[in-house]
């Protein structure tokens, strides 16, 4: 696990290795192991490094045999060894025993195909020197794993391509002016995060999921640059089954896909841990590890209000399961005091997050490296409450094609007299919104996912703040909708989960705060073999009495009756009562201190009037903690409130 950065187009040393070194020392606590450097004009390279695999082999750059290829990469090849061995049959030297060294190899023999051959997380860059070490670079090659776990961030300015695994980095490199890209603002109040590939920052993007960006360097003066391309789509060229297999074949293979993903996962030259709740996907992931290495570490954040605490629960499953188990108690005293540390941690902003922080940080001040994660099992096996919403919202937009505009407001206003809305402000909202404003998002899942209702983003930004359907995230989402209605309606709601909710917000927020406390996190439901076949499995296997019907079954004997049989509860902090006490005043205030850059964009008045709503219990915490924590980012990152020890500064790490 790393941070990689470099800078395309600059052939002074000077000036490219400055903004590199730059870029290097903000990812500090992404690598605290060693950093790596590579100068070929016009490119400029630099990586820093969490020692994982082959601690005195891995240093990067990593080249060929031939050393006219040099790679430096961000992640894990979870099935390197059976490349190795299927690259040495064919003539291929190695000098190393990393999973890095294997993707230079597979490079040189497959091209960009090489990227159907990986599994894993990754992100890479891949320098092609004709000449050879000493010689100038020719091309760069740029790619992101499918499911997009670790980010990949690239600006073209003045001519020139930087790129680096944090949009902080790429601020610190001096070359990217920090000035707000505003035409991401509606993105983030609608759902509480930045959707890709925009940013906050204007011209800095992320390259998707499953994408790859090719860039020739011949020309030190203007580097051309294209859209990148994708490689990736989902299934893995094959179509969706219309057939309902036979169910004992699904169970088997299904448990089969996830036992060899925690088994691949578990590869590591350091102590390994799992991030342990009272849930089905932590403890399946935890059951199965502990089958293949015993004594295996876990972690639970535990409560001193125990209605919020699955401490217990956890407790019983890891004396059950033999692991080395460690509770961290976390009062909310202790929040306030790390609250801006956690806040900080996260590279965008975002509604959540800060949960992860704090189970990232015990397991380092653990003494670990790396830790498993059940992320990704509710948005493949229908855990979440989408799958079961999106067909009512999508009921309501039908209706609601037949009815005028007056009528429609006047139907959403009758909503409230309902019972089931009385009690949940929020909720009506969002019912009342699929409604109104039927045509507002590219899919009625979008209306289930909602932070502030179109209708509300749309009175409160000014200037063109309306103007989303030109946007590129708009347009993301757009095309996550149109693949989804050649899905079946459940496999369509984990797609769009996939490409959206856990891209823009849970694997991201997941990179930036466990790395903050150099920590690799994971994640074995997003295996892509696995991710593949799940997709793959028609809606009639995937429905049943309970949520999480085929994960359940498949796992059988692994998962005891009370973690099985009781209430879904999500893995979140109690940041009602938090709000409401401890952290009522630390909100407060900085509510009330109101980014100047935002201020043209989005007032502060309406962010005090939220926070006045939720105290009178007239919505719920998310929408002004999502605030709260913009301005933060905001006034930190951008124009003159920053400083370049927001930028430089490493995490503290045990």
């Amino acid at each position: 696990m790393c941070g990689i950065c470099g800078v395309i187009g600059i052939g002074s040393r000077e000036v490219g290795e400055g903004a590199v070194r730059r870029m290097m020392a903000a990812m500090g606590h992404r690598g605290p192991d060693e950093e790596g450097f590579l100068f070929a004009p016009p490119l400029t390279l630099g990586m820093r490094r969490l020692s994982i695999i082959d601690l005195p082999g891995g240093s990067q750059p990593v080249w060929n045999e031939a050393a006219n290829l040099a790679v430096v990469f961000n992640g894990e090849i979870y099935n390197f060894r059976e490349l190795q061995k299927e690259l040495e049959a064919n003539g291929h030297r190695f000098r190393t025993h990393s999973d890095t060294e294997v993707i230079v190899h597979a490079y040189e023999a497959w091209g960009e195909e090489c990227l159907n051959r990986l599994e894993g997380m990754f992100a890479f860059a891949i320098v092609e020197l004709p000449q050879g070490p000493h010689g100038p670079a020719s091309r760069v090659f740029l790619a992101r794993d499918p499911m997009g776990i670790k980010p990949l961030y690239y600006a073209h300015t003045a001519g020139n391509l930087v790129f680096a695994s944090e949009v902080r980095a790429l601020l610190a490199s001096g070359l990217i002016s920090a000035e707000l890209n505003a035409a991401t603002l509606p993105a983030y109040l609608l759902f509480g995060s930045v959707c890709e590939p925009l940013t906050l920052i204007e011209g800095v993007r992320s390259i998707p999921p499953g994408h790859f960006m090719s860039v020739p360097t011949a020309s030190p003066i203007e580097v051309e640059v294209t859209e990148p391309q994708a490689y990736w789509g989902g299934t893995g060229g094959r179509a969706p089954q219309h057939s309902s297999p036979d169910r004992s074949t699904t169970l088997a293979q299904t448990r089969a896909l996830l036992a060899r993903a925690v088994e691949t996962h578990l590869v590591a030259d350091v102590p390994v841990g799992v991030f342990l709740s009272s849930g089905v996907d932590s403890t399946a992931i935890a059951a199965l590890a502990s089958r293949v290495q015993s004594g295996i570490h876990t972690f639970t954040v535990a409560f001193p209000d125990l209605k919020f605490s699955e401490a217990e629960i956890a407790r019983r499953t890891a004396s059950r399961l033999g692991t080395k188990h460690l509770e961290l108690t976390l009062s909310a005293e202790e929040m306030v005091s790390r609250l801006d540390e956690a806040v900080t941690a996260l590279d965008q902003p975002s509604m959540d997050g800060v949960n992860t922080y704090f189970v990232s940080w015990s397991a380092r001040q653990a003494g670990l490296k790396v830790a498993l994660s059940g992320l990704g099992s509710d948005e493949l096996f229908g855990g979440y409450d989408s799958f079961r919403a999106t067909s009512a919202v999508a009921r309501a937009n039908r209706l609601a094609r037949y009815l005028p505009s007056p009528v429609r407001s006047l139907a959403a206003g009758a909503l409230a007299q309902m019972s089931d809305f009385r009690s949940s402000p929020d909720r009506l909202r969002k019912a009342s919104a699929a409604f109104r404003d039927r045509d507002q998002l590219p899919h009625a899942y979008f209306f289930t996912r909602l932070l502030f209702t179109p209708e509300t983003v749309r009175s409160r930004l000014r200037a063109d703040g309306h103007l989303w359907e030109e946007t590129a995230w708009w347009k993301w989402l757009d095309e996550c909708g149109r693949q989804a209605q050649t899905m079946d309606g459940f496999t369509a709601i984990s797609w769009l989960e996939l490409r959206t909710y856990l891209l823009n917000t849970l694997v991201r927020d997941t990179d930036a705060v466990s790395m903050r406390s150099s920590l690799e996190v994971r994640v074995p439901f997003l295996h892509t073999p696995l991710v593949e076949y799940a997709l793959s499995v028609p809606e009639a296997a995937k429905v049943g009495r309970h949520p999480k019907e085929l994960l359940v079954a498949a796992l059988g004997e692994l998962l005891p009756e009370e973690i099985v049989q009781q209430t879904k509860r999500t893995f979140t902090f109690p940041w009602e009562n938090w709000l409401r006490g401890a952290l009522r005043e630390r909100v407060a205030a900085g509510l009330t201190e109101w980014s100047s850059v935002l201020e043209p964009h989005l007032g502060g008045e309406w962010a005090l009037t939220v926070w006045r709503d939720f105290l009178d219990g007239r919505t719920s915490w998310s929408r002004p903690w999502s605030l709260y924590v913009l301005n933060h980012w905001a006034k930190r990152n951008l124009g003159a409130g920053r400083t370049s020890a927001d930028f430089e500064k490493p995490a503290a790490v045990a």
